[in-house]
């Protein structure tokens, strides 16, 4: 007998990953969206030598074989920034961020309708509580460019919920008493805090804003983390930091492109060869030089980019990591501490606490009044940012939640509440 599902589900649209949501009668579940695999990579590939399209996994593994072509990932980053409009070259023709990235959740939509065995005309979609820091127009325009983008897609009732508040309703499934509870969502992008009460009795009520204490954020994710680990680690073997023989530092610009998921393709450009062709003859440094002129020659940005992303993850569970620089020079590898990485992300790790602390004021609640710090999001597992978290809130207790299904089984609680 094949199972009924509703007809709304819940999309987490992710800088680094995606997911997708219903609620059934064993109660909420992600979909498969890859081999049957929970989570779709947030990336595209676009092989020029077949003029095909990848998604997730396979437009990596496309991308690590070698293929000709442009691999585009973390484009939620681009929402409500000024590169939207911009786009990009892939084989000659202009394509626009907006239209990648309605192909890509048009892709999870058609992935989750395959999984669902039914098709879905209404979505809850997941939001950082900003998508751009202290620029109210910009968030707004973000979130009108999902929804357009949305509605493109076939769906016929769209509407948002924060991503920490869904991770929330994801949550409070399984609790048997009252908390006050900090979400602590941290994903590749944003990192997002909701104040929320919580209870086995409120569980079923459609209107919580009184539940709802207080909601904050950050711009400020995994894909950072990255940056800094990448400026700090990598990018000081491909030549950052070195003078040109007229005393001036070689120019940042292409090692903070290289260090950033979404700009990696712009160091790629016939401008930044007529800039290394200039500067040539004035470079010291003709090693590291060269490192560099391999990594743009080869196109291998996205390949020291994924190294950085591993020795990120190896850091949480390990003091000392290798970093494989083989495409900047065979046998090239540099050795990165948990201590290089905190330190190059100390900045950042304060401003996440505060922005949690933040959230808190909002509310005129104490610290100390706090009873769990519930934490989802890919990149919360960094030990750095919990030591931190667990000193600014030294009377809860830490719950873990799924680091990347929490936010979209809480999506499709919500859709099942708004739309039945």
């Amino acid at each position: 007998m094949t199972q009924k599902f509703a007809s709304a589900c819940g999309i987490d649209f992710g800088t680094s990953n995606s997911t997708a949501g219903i609620v059934a009668a064993s109660g909420a579940h992600l979909l498969a969206l890859e081999e049957g695999k929970l989570t779709l990579p947030s990336a595209v590939f676009f092989n020029v030598e077949e003029d095909t399209m990848a998604f997730g996994r396979a437009a990596l593994a496309e991308y690590l074989e070698g293929y000709e072509g442009r691999l585009m990932r973390s484009m939620k980053s681009l929402l409500g920034s000024s590169l939207m409009d911009a786009g990009t070259e892939i084989g000659g023709r202009h394509l626009s961020f907006k239209n990648l990235i309605g192909q890509l959740i048009g892709e999870v939509k058609r992935r989750a309708e395959q999984s669902a065995s039914q098709q879905f005309d209404a979505v809850v979609l997941g939001r950082p509580v900003h998508f751009v820091d202290d620029d109210q127009a910009a968030d707004d325009q973000a979130q009108a460019t999902l929804e357009e983008i949305a509605r493109g897609l076939g769906f016929k009732e769209v509407s948002f919920q924060f991503e920490p508040i869904a991770a929330a309703h994801d949550y409070e499934q399984r609790i048997e008493k009252e908390e006050l509870v900090l979400i602590v969502d941290i994903g590749g992008g944003t990192s997002d805090f909701s104040l929320v009460r919580l209870s086995p009795e409120r569980r079923g009520m459609a209107d919580r804003s009184s539940d709802l204490l207080a909601s904050g954020g950050v711009h400020i994710g995994g894909t950072d983390f990255d940056k800094r680990l990448s400026l700090s680690g990598v990018m000081p073997e491909l030549g950052m930091g070195s003078l040109l023989s007229n005393n001036a530092e070689f120019p940042n610009s292409v090692f903070f492109q290289l260090a950033t998921w979404h700009t990696i393709n712009f160091a790629y450009t016939r401008k930044m060869w007529r800039t290394f062709q200039d500067i040539s003859p004035e470079v010291v440094d003709k090693i590291r030089f060269e490192r560099l002129l391999n990594v743009v020659r080869h196109q291998a940005g996205h390949h020291l980019a994924m190294r950085v992303e591993a020795a990120k993850i190896a850091l949480s569970d390990q003091l000392m990591t290798e970093l494989d620089l083989a495409e900047a020079e065979k046998g090239l590898v540099a050795q990165i501490s948990r201590g290089t990485f905190e330190n190059a992300i100390a900045q950042e790790t304060r401003r996440v606490c505060n922005a949690a602390l933040a959230t808190l004021s909002q509310a005129g609640v104490a610290p100390e009044a706090v009873n769990t710090l519930f934490f989802t999001g890919g990149s919360s597992a960094v030990p750095a940012l919990r030591h931190t978290l667990a000193a600014a809130f030294p009377s809860a207790r830490t719950v873990e939640g799924d680091h990347f299904g929490s936010v979209g089984c809480g999506l499709a609680v919500v859709a099942q509440q708004r739309y039945g």
